[in-house]
């Protein structure tokens, strides 16, 4: 028997992103600007960006995955996201976490991405 805790039922797997912040459109923008060297796709359209925290001082706190745990860019990715939006003015300092829970999909692409690969 599992004792592990649940999570609630309707309790979101990926915390939502600070989509009314000024700064999130300019921080989608440049991860718009990473991708993935195995596929020509961005990340963010990717669907491998899971939120995009910003707090009232600028600091960002991305979540993101990756297509697979054993990617081998998996150690350098990371630091691609946060060189891509450190530069960004208003931003004070940049933290990536990756997660592999829960883990990509191919349901996570966009229309764009999907269209790109030949999925659509």
């Amino acid at each position: 028997m599992n004792d592990a805790p649940q999570p609630l039922e309707g309790t979101p797997l990926i915390k939502p992103s600070s989509t009314d912040h000024p700064l999130y459109e300019p921080i989608v923008e440049s991860l718009r600007g990473v991708y993935d060297p195995e596929i020509p796709v961005n990340i963010f359209d990717l669907g491998l960006i899971y939120t995009v925290e910003i707090d009232a001082e600028g600091a960002v706190s991305v979540i993101m995955t990756l297509t697979a745990p054993g990617c081998p860019v998996a150690g350098e990715m990371p630091g691609w996201v946060a060189d891509a939006i450190e530069p960004l003015p208003g931003v004070k300092q940049v933290d990536v976490d990756l997660v592999f829970d829960p883990p990509w999909g191919m349901d996570m692409m966009s229309d764009e991405a999907r269209l790109e690969l030949g999925f659509m």
